[in-house]
């Protein structure tokens, strides 16, 4: 099974650092764009690795807006 998604990624000094925008906990670097994704997957495994895995229920959504400062 494949599932999309997001990195948010920038450079700091030098390196690329990014998050999986979907998955907290998930960060890594890279000297590149390409090894940071390489990275990223190690991490995303590593995390799933540690993560109890929790019964799939089906629920229902809604959009919400909330004001920020």
């Amino acid at each position: 099974m494949t599932c999309n998604f997001t990195l948010d990624f920038w450079k700091e000094e030098g390196w690329y650092v990014g998050k999986l925008r979907e998955v907290p906990g998930v960060f890594s670097q890279g000297k590149n764009l390409e090894e940071l994704k390489t990275n990223i997957k190690d991490a995303y495994d590593l995390v799933m690795q540690e993560t109890v895995p929790t019964p799939v229920k089906e629920f229902e959504s809604t959009e919400l807006s909330l004001e920020v400062p």
